[in-house]
Formats: structure tokens, C-alpha cells, sequence
């Protein structure tokens, strides 16, 4: 899908593979935050890992930077805990509406973290960041 696109902020990796797997459902590569924002995805798709509680620094500063009026974002992120996904999920959710982007929906599912939650993300969260790749498209 040459109409979307795909950014993360990701530290230890975990949101990274999610973030490949959404690619891979769209037959796209993830793109760099040091390249321009596509001028138009139909479907741009934002994640990030949980760090204290909010959003990579990374990931702030491009949404920061960004023209997101009248665009579709549909958010993706892990943490150690569920509750830690969806804090950091809502505090990207509100800088984006701010900016004026429509957000779609979001898809969280937990990831390693020290001695937490080793082998996460495995097989069946990522089949369900592709399943949530193809909703999204259908939503937008």
C-alpha cells in the first residue's frame, strides 16, 4: 500500500517488530524519521515503545514537527504493562488531535522489559498487529 506509512521510535526493538510486521501486511518498508512525511498516506501509522509512562522523544518531536490536519493516524505501541501502553497511547492521541489528525485507532500488546515478559512480542501479537493493519485500512 504506497498510500500509507509507517513510523516508530523504538529502543530495545520490541515496537520495532511490530512496527515490521504492519509494514510487511502493507508491502512497505518503515520509514525514517530523518525523511520527509509522504505528502499524503492515506494511512499513516505511528508507534512507540513506553518510556516512564509517554511516547519515545523521538516520536514527540516528529509529531511535533508535523502538518497532521486531515490526516488518518492509527497508533501502535508496547510496553512492559498493558496500562503502560494505553497512557502512552493516549498522550500521542491528543498531540495528534491537536495538530488536527483523525485518529483511527491503536493496537498495544506488551514487550520485554529486563526479566518481564521474555518472547514478547511473539507470533500471535504480531498476527495481530497485521490483522490491525488490515482494519485500519478498511477504517480509513
Amino acid at each position: 500500500m504506497a498510500d500509507s506509512a509507517v513510523f516508530v521510535d523504538s529502543r530495545g526493538g520490541n515496537t520495532r517488530k511490530v512496527a515490521d510486521a504492519i509494514a510487511k501486511e502493507l508491502g512497505i518498508s518503515v520509514g525514517d524519521f530523518g525523511t520527509p512525511l509522504p505528502d499524503d498516506p492515506k494511512t499513516l501509522f505511528l508507534g512507540s515503545g513506553t518510556y516512564g509512562g509517554k511516547p519515545g522523544a523521538a516520536m514527540m518531536k516528529f509529531i511535533g514537527a508535523g502538518t497532521f490536519t486531515g490526516r488518518k493516524v492509527a497508533l501502535f505501541g508496547t510496553s512492559a504493562s498493558p496500562a503502560g501502553s494505553e497512557k502512552m497511547i493516549a498522550v500521542m492521541a491528543e498531540a495528534l488531535k491537536q495538530k488536527g489528525a483523525k485518529i483511527l485507532g491503536s493496537y498495544h500488546c506488551q514487550g520485554k522489559f529486563l526479566l518481564l515478559n521474555w518472547g514478547r512480542p511473539n507470533a500471535e501479537d504480531l498476527d495481530n498487529a497485521k490483522k490491525f493493519a488490515r482494519e485500519m485500512l478498511k477504517a480509513g
